[in-house]
């Protein structure tokens, strides 16, 4: 699908904001309602919007502790790497999961109240899952930035 400006313009809006009402975004990126619809509408059909979701406030839900978590697998068979991606997709406190470039690595992020929860989530869920070889934790002392708004391309001229 190729996006002219009024495509990113949408994009820019729902990004900052998915819960504007069609009325609302046609007046931001100036159009009627129905024409601005029906570009939202063919946005989420060509796969460009992928959904939309209400972003929680972790302190507020009391997962004060935003943890990093390097995991080494022993071998990398694809079998392997299948058993490890399913196992760690079934905890909810796991927020991101990436294949690294490193050989057999992953990185994930984990949600959790207090240092009592993560040592809970690596004795009980992590360690369990076969084939791990090493685990290496880092904790966030400080967000500087968080976003969720993808940055957008320039239209073309």
């Amino acid at each position: 699908m190729q996006l002219d400006a009024i495509d990113l313009r949408i994009l820019d809006e729902l990004q900052r904001d998915g819960a504007l009402s069609n009325v609302e975004l046609a007046r931001r990126v100036h159009l009627s309602p129905s024409p601005c619809l029906a570009r939202v509408k063919a946005l989420e059909t060509n796969g460009v919007i992928d959904r939309y979701v209400a972003l929680a406030n972790p302190k507020a839900l009391g997962l004060g502790l935003n943890v990093f978590i390097s995991i080494s697998l022993r071998t990398q068979s694809k079998q392997s790497l299948a058993d490890f991606e399913q196992r760690i997709a079934e905890h909810d406190e796991v927020m991101e999961c990436y294949l690294m470039t490193g050989d057999r690595d992953y990185l994930i992020r984990i949600a959790v109240a207090d240092m009592a929860a993560l040592e809970k989530f690596i004795m009980e869920q992590l360690t369990p899952i076969p084939g791990i070889e090493k685990i290496r934790s880092s904790f966030a002392l400080k967000q500087v930035r968080y976003k969720t708004a993808l940055p957008l391309p320039t239209a073309p001229s």
